[in-house]
């Protein structure tokens, strides 16, 4: 059994795949496989990924070829062919750096479920824009830690930043939510909440590639009607969920207010029709009643947000 299953989905990154695959593949710790997902690619990916691998016999990648489902297709479509102790997912635009896996060993070698490092924005230069910064702290349960993380944490739901410990992640049937946005916004916080255990580390490992296309892309607003909507969606499955869990009622309380509030500030890329729709969803769900009062302040905008959210962000 490999230490490391690596997810790697694929959809047209012919101009980064093999610097990802290469990242991988120079780990120090080798004792890994990487299935890759060719998630029904149109340009030069296939290609390069059939190359690399007869040029790297010696490494355990296993190739799959799939009709264009998305992100989260290609990631469930994987979790089927899985034989590693732990789950990593790395994008096919980014890359890790050589000693992620073997840094992290001594936590698997713990049994953790739920292995939380550190994120870094980079260039297509590889120059360094932005480390992401948060809490670190040993070994807790995902309740704990949801609570430390959800406070001063900026980077927590994207799920190229855990290891999951196979056993953990296959008991829960966990599974990304197939045709939307913010997947990992939907399924991130339900697999902290559910794990025994959990550890951040300050190990910078993962690489997020910011190109000159994701800063500079034109703003598609029929795209974030859409998003805005599958929020909600993700709102609705996680009420679901989430009343399903033997957890505290403190931790349910704090899942529906991280979901809340990142359905509130969503408001704000709204005009108009689309606005009030939403805020008519969001009264429908009552969702003023996840902001819990704490002071005076908290509880004049609880009682905004149930007349008005305009006036709610205004408080922000």
């Amino acid at each position: 059994m490999p230490k490391v299953s690596v997810i790697v989905p694929v959809y047209n990154t012919e101009k980064y795949i093999g610097k990802c695959l290469e990242s991988i593949a120079n780990q120090t710790m080798k004792d890994l496989e990487i299935l890759v997902i060719n998630d029904g690619s149109t340009d030069q990916s296939e290609e390069i990924i059939k190359k690399y691998k007869e040029e790297h016999k010696d490494i355990n990648i296993r190739y799959f070829k799939k009709k264009n489902g998305g992100l989260s297709d290609a990631r469930n479509f994987a979790l089927s062919y899985v034989t590693g102790k732990y789950i990593s997912f790395v994008d096919s635009d980014d890359y890790i750096d050589s000693n992620l896996y073997s840094h992290l060993e001594e936590y698997m070698e713990q049994e953790i479920d739920l292995i939380k490092f550190k994120i870094q924005m980079v260039n297509e230069e590889g120059k360094l824009l932005e480390k992401q910064k948060g809490p670190v702290f040993g070994k807790c349960t995902g309740e704990q830690a949801f609570e430390k993380l959800c406070v001063k944490e900026k980077f927590m739901d994207p799920a190229c930043i855990y290891l999951y410990k196979t056993e953990f992640f296959m008991k829960n049937h966990f599974q990304y939510k197939k045709g939307t946005y913010h997947e990992d916004f939907g399924l991130t916080p339900l697999i902290i909440v559910k794990a025994n255990s959990f550890v951040s580390v300050e190990e910078y490992g993962y690489y997020y590639l910011q190109t000159a296309n994701s800063i500079t892309r034109e703003f598609n607003y029929e795209k974030e009607i859409k998003k805005a909507k599958d929020l909600l969606e993700h709102y609705d499955n996680m009420i679901q969920t989430i009343e399903k869990y033997e957890i505290e009622k403190k931790s349910r309380e704090l899942v529906k207010r991280y979901y809340t509030n990142a359905i509130l500030l969503k408001a704000k890329d709204l005009k108009a029709k689309d606005l009030r729709e939403y805020i008519k969803q969001i009264r429908k769900r009552k969702m003023y009643q996840n902001i819990k009062p704490y002071n005076l302040k908290q509880l004049v905008k609880r009682i905004l947000l149930r007349i008005s959210v305009k006036f709610y962000l205004k408080m922000r």
